[in-house]
C-alpha cells in the first residue's frame, strides 16, 4: 500500500481530499498540520520523510491570509517558500513525487486574455510573491512535481469567500461586493479529484498547471450566485476596488488557461456555477 502524505491537513484542499479517498484502500493518506510537523524545520522534515516511506507528498500547507501578509512577510516566506523547498528537498532525497498547491496570484492581472503556464508572472503582493518563489523551489529541487495553480477557492470546509458571503448575507440587509476583479471561483472538492486522479494513475507529466473552473466571473458575480443558489435574501451593491482599499493589491483579472491540463492529463472541468450548485445543494441536504 502506496502512503500518500498530506500536508495542512486541517485546511479546505486537505478536508475535500479526505472526503474524496474515504473508499480507497490502495492508498494510505497520512494527513499532518503543524502541530504534527512544521514544514518550515528543516530537520523535522527530513525525519518524518525517513520514518515514513512516502510515494507521494501532496503540499495543502500554505500561508494564504492574503492582506495580512503584508505585514507578516517572514512568516508568509518560512511557510510559502522555505515550507515547499523543505518538502521538495525530501522528496528529492526519498523519491517521492511532490505535489505543490499555487495561485493564480502569481500574475498581476494586467493581462486581458487567460493566462497559460508559459505567460509571464508578476506578483503584486507578498502572498502572490511566496508562493511564486515557492514554485521555483519545487521545480528547482526536483524533476518529479507538479504544481498546480489554482484560483478563487471555497468549499464547506474552512474558511473562504462563500462562508464569508452567507454568514454577512444572514447578518445584513445589504452588502457591497467588489466588482471590478475577474477570476474563476473554484470548488476544491473539484480540485481534489484532480489531484487524486494524478496519483491513482501515476502520472508522469511532470511540470506546472493550471486547474479552476470553467468560466469566468467578477467577486459580485460570485456573491450573486452565492446568495441566489442558497435563497440568501439580501440587497448587493457592485462596488469599485477603490471604494474597498485592502493592504495587499489584487490582480483585476486573472483567469488562467486549462488547455494543457485538458490535453495533457485528460481533465475535465465542470463550470463554475454548477459545481456551486451541486456543492450547495449537499449541504442543504446534509442540513435537513
Amino acid at each position: 500500500m502506496k502512503n500518500i502524505l498530506v500536508t495542512g491537513g486541517k485546511g479546505q484542499l486537505a478536508s475535500c481530499i479526505k472526503d474524496c479517498t474515504q473508499n480507497l484502500t490502495d492508498f494510505n493518506f497520512i494527513y499532518i498540520d503543524v502541530d504534527e510537523l512544521d514544514i518550515t524545520v528543516k530537520d523535522k522534515v527530513d525525519v518524518f520523510f525517513k520514518s515514513n516511506p512516502l510515494a507521494y507528498c501532496i503540499n495543502c500547507a500554505a500561508y494564504t491570509a492574503v492582506d495580512k501578509a503584508e505585514s507578516d512577510e517572514v512568516l508568509a516566506r518560512k511557510v510559502n517558500v522555505d515550507g515547499a523547498k523543505n518538502l521538495a528537498d525530501a522528496c528529492k532525497d526519498h523519491h517521492t513525487v511532490f505535489i505543490q498547491i499555487s495561485t493564480d496570484f502569481v500574475f498581476d492581472g494586467n493581462q486581458t486574455k487567460a493566462y497559460t503556464e508559459q505567460s509571464g508572472t508578476a506578483p503584486l503582493g507578498v502572498y502572490g510573491l511566496t508562493k511564486l518563489n515557492g514554485e521555483l523551489a519545487t521545480a528547482s529541487a526536483l524533476k518529479e512535481h507538479f504544481i498546480f495553480r489554482t484560483s478563487w477557492l471555497y468549499s464547506e470546509h474552512g474558511n473562504n469567500f462563500l462562508k464569508t458571503m452567507l454568514r454577512l448575507g444572514s447578518e445584513r440587509d445589504e452588502l457591497g461586493v467588489v466588482c471590478d476583479q475577474i477570476g474563476t471561483p473554484t470548488y476544491a472538492g473539484d480540485l481534489a479529484k484532480v489531484i487524486i486522479r494524478v496519483v491513482k494513475e501515476e502520472q508522469n507529466a511532470y511540470g506546472t498547471y493550471h486547474y479552476s473552473n470553467e468560466g469566468v466571473a467578477s467577486w459580485y458575480d460570485f456573491a450573486k450566485a452565492i446568495f441566489d443558489l442558497s435563497n440568501t435574501n439580501v440587497k448587493l451593491l457592485p462596488i469599485k476596488s477603490e471604494a474597498y482599499p485592502t493592504p495587499a493589491k489584487r490582480p483585476a483579472y486573472s483567469v488562467m488557461d486549462k488547455s494543457k491540463i485538458k490535453q495533457v492529463l485528460a481533465m475535465e472541468i465542470p463550470y463554475w456555477r454548477d459545481s456551486l450548485s451541486a456543492m450547495i445543494n449537499r449541504v442543504e441536504r446534509s442540513n435537513n
